[in-house]
């Protein structure tokens, strides 16, 4: 028998929908990341989002499969993020993990990843 995914071990799709759901609400209402979010496709940056949590933790491959390679550097390359953006970002998606109902030791591997994940999508120096 294999070891269950962090996927699995999290709670599944259920998990990564309601970070998503908690994460884009916090950036409507920030105003340094709303700006950057299509106002028209909130709800569409949210599911691609959710999707790409799912398989990169060890979910279905629904986000390559409708989108290809994930690239996020080069998807997020037309947006200015310096260290404000950073922060922000880390700052919404800090407070969507602690608010989840999921073992604390799942919520420090997810603050890790997402740690690390927004310091490499940084494209802009800092002045």
């Amino acid at each position: 028998m294999s070891e269950a995914t962090f996927y699995e071990r999290a709670g599944g799709a259920a998990t990564f929908k309601e970070l998503t759901k908690r994460f884009y609400q916090r950036v409507a209402t920030n105003p340094i990341l709303k700006p950057m979010y299509p106002e028209d496709d909130m709800a569409g940056a949210e599911e691609r989002l959710a999707l790409f949590l799912e398989q990169y933790w060890g979910g279905p491959s629904t986000y390559s499969d409708r989108r290809g390679h994930p690239r996020l550097r080069m998807r997020h390359a037309p947006f200015h993020i310096a260290t404000p953006e950073h922060d922000a970002w880390l700052q919404c998606m800090h407070a969507a993990v602690i608010d989840l109902e999921i073992a604390e030791e799942l919520k420090e591997e997810l603050w890790t990843y997402f740690q690390y994940a927004a310091h490499s999508m940084k494209n802009q120096p800092d002045n």
